[in-house]
């Protein structure tokens, strides 16, 4: 019986202080720099948000605040290259642009609806 308490108790402690330690561990901030450590994933989403599409704008439609873009690959939202219309957040996007032109382009997905957060003309 004796044996089984001592198996019990040190059993608990060594639970406690694994839990103490992982809590520890989640409290430092996370420089990048441990060997075999990858970065968070907010860190690697950061990049890939900010990453730019190129396209051709085939159609831009500003009074329903709309443009039509055949574009690459955007990676931010997993979509393989095809010709679709997107929303435009901000109307004065639209008047930088013609259909014709060559762009690079930010989207998100929101709440469902493909919308263009930024806009560049490629010169």
């Amino acid at each position: 019986m004796k044996a089984v308490k001592y198996v019990l108790v040190t059993g608990a402690i060594a639970v406690t202080g694994a839990l103490s330690l992982g809590a520890h561990a989640q409290s430092q901030p996370h420089s990048g720099a441990h060997h075999g450590s990858s970065p968070s994933p907010a860190a690697s989403a950061a990049p890939a948000a900010a990453e730019m599409t190129e396209g051709e704008v085939r159609k831009v439609d500003k009074e329903n605040k709309k443009i039509t873009l055949k574009h690459g690959a955007i990676k931010n939202l997993d979509m393989p290259p095809m010709t679709m219309v997107f929303n435009v957040v901000d109307a004065s996007l639209l008047d930088k642009v013609q259909a014709g032109d060559k762009v690079r382009f930010t989207a998100s997905n929101e709440a469902g609806k493909f919308t263009l957060v930024d806009l560049q003309p490629v010169k």
